[in-house]
């Protein structure tokens, strides 16, 4: 059984986004192929047109380049109308059928309340899954880091796929839950959070996260995005003509400064630029060009609000231009883009100048 198709996790509404993206990137790279998605269900299948297998697509193609996919898995057709009497024979005989053996089984969901109704069968299914599993030497030990990933659409309807170390996401269902600090100004302060689990690997954070760094916040008020700079250990100067949180202000890290974030200039060189400004996104990216280009910082986190049509074709936009005028300004850069799960209509972009 040769597996041709993806299976990639969204946030629900997103599925005609996520599927233009991988449409467009796997057409750039030479594949062919055609997504199937219904609206608002939390995930796209994208099938594959010739005879080879969706392994070499999986690995031209890998998650972190994806802006809209929470997860990238290779997939075996779904299993649709499985009896409530018998539903483990159909999953353990495709298992077994694919050739595959792997270290551990997930079983998801879309993000959806349908999908969360079937926790209780996911839980029942566990123990006796992974019992038979072993029996048949699918799920053992040492088998390349492979994961079996059973993901229930319905009581009766399961897709299978695989992942395979270093191009999946590593939490369940792609998500990143994180608790909101009690002491944060608002819930914004996630989005940031969450960038920095995203683009900055945990071991660096040290290092390019570190007490004494400084930051500028544009749009910081009332100072959601402020409060991780700060409690971090960095002095921040917080730019935006509304107030700020009095707790920030009474740490004595933060200057604020009533003033447009869009023209505003450091006096020196800082560590980070972070920006939540609600405008269009291609005037964001014009603006984070001119501190990039001009070596204001070191590293940018910043969110472009995206329009409710051609999404993906904004992104696309966006983030061409800001290739192209720091290759052409001859600044190097490494550039990534996310839909974070903290983020609602809008992309999260991170940026980290070479030297």
């Amino acid at each position: 059984m040769i597996p041709q198709q993806l299976l990639l996790y969204c946030r629900p509404g997103f599925e005609n986004d996520l599927s233009a993206e991988v449409t467009d990137k796997a057409a750039q790279l030479g594949w062919s192929g055609y997504p199937l998605a219904t609206p608002d269900s939390g995930f796209v299948r994208f099938m594959l047109t010739g005879d080879e297998p969706a392994n070499a697509l999986h690995r031209d193609l890998p998650l972190e380049s994806l802006v809209f996919a929470r997860q990238s898995l290779v997939a075996l057709p779904a299993l649709e109308g499985l009896s409530r009497d018998d539903r483990l024979t159909p999953i353990i005989e495709q298992v077994v059928a694919s050739g595959w053996s792997f270290e551990s089984l997930w079983q998801e969901t879309p993000d959806t309340n349908d999908g969360k109704a079937l926790s209780g069968l996911i839980k029942a299914l566990t123990r006796p899954l992974e019992s038979i599993l072993k029996k048949r030497g699918a799920l053992r030990r040492k088998a390349g880091g492979r994961r079996l990933h059973l993901y229930w659409t319905a009581g009766d309807c399961v897709q299978l796929g695989m992942s395979f170390p270093g191009n999946r996401s590593e939490r369940l269902g792609g998500i990143l839950r994180l608790r909101f600090p009690k002491n944060a100004p608002s819930r914004s302060t996630l989005k940031l959070e969450e960038a920095w689990h995203v683009f900055v690997p945990r071991d660096e954070w040290e290092m390019r996260l570190g007490e004494g760094m400084q930051a500028a916040d544009l749009g910081a008020a009332p100072g959601g995005w402020t409060w991780q700079l700060v409690h971090q250990g960095m002095y921040v100067y917080a730019i935006d003509n509304g107030p700020m949180d009095k707790g920030l202000m009474a740490t004595g890290q933060v200057d604020h400064l009533r003033e447009d974030g869009f023209t505003w200039a450091p006096p020196n060189r800082l560590d980070w630029l972070v920006c939540d400004i609600v405008d269009k996104p291609i005037r964001v990216v014009e603006m984070v060009e001119r501190w990039l280009v001009k070596r204001w910082c070191r590293e940018a986190v910043f969110n472009l609000k995206l329009p409710m049509k051609q999404r993906w074709a904004e992104v696309a936009r966006c983030l061409a231009r800001l290739d192209d005028q720091l290759k052409s300004a001859g600044v190097a850069a490494e550039i990534r883009c996310h839909h974070l799960y903290h983020d609602r209509e809008e992309v999260t972009v991170h940026v980290r100048l070479k030297a």
